[in-house]
């Protein structure tokens, strides 16, 4: 038996969403890798940072639900941001069991500089801000459905 043509091909590399997804994925962080390099940050440090600027003071566990990571990576990204005068870990006076994440002054004031970051990896993109509104739209459409499915028992 012939294999099938790739366009019929269900399994073509091509055809998958999961690799379209996953090259994305590393392409624009690799678009924001020398945006982010004169900050000092990583990709992932950049997220955390994002978090941080929108509201702190942050517990570890509502980090780590909000960045969508598990506690083991976060913990080694928070210790290169404390170690780099960012951030700092406290405890959290409402519970002395738990971390509370703010910024220092350092890092609130990394916050202008980073400003500049969106427009550039849109100059790096070359794309309009609508179309890529819209595909985060769509993205977060495809995580939202990628959630319920694992958490549906498969048939």
């Amino acid at each position: 038996m012939p294999a099938p043509s790739r366009i019929d091909d269900p399994l073509a590399l091509e055809r998958q969403v999961c690799f379209a997804l996953a090259v994305a994925s590393r392409t624009v962080i690799s678009v924001y890798r020398p945006v982010l390099e004169p900050l000092g940050l990583t990709h992932p440090q950049y997220l955390v940072m994002l978090a941080l600027w929108e509201e702190e003071p942050l517990s570890v566990t509502e980090l780590s639900r909000r960045l969508e990571l598990d506690p083991g990576t976060l913990s080694r990204l928070l210790k290169r941001l404390e170690t780099a005068g960012l951030v700092r870990r406290d405890r959290n006076p409402a519970d002395e069991r738990s971390l509370a994440l703010a910024l220092t002054p350092r890092g609130r004031e990394l916050r202008t500089r980073a400003l500049d970051v969106p427009a550039a990896v849109l100059a790096r993109l070359d794309m309009d801000v609508d179309e890529l509104m819209q595909l985060r739209d769509r993205l977060t459409d495809v995580i939202g459905a990628a959630k319920a499915a694992t958490e549906t028992p498969a048939p």
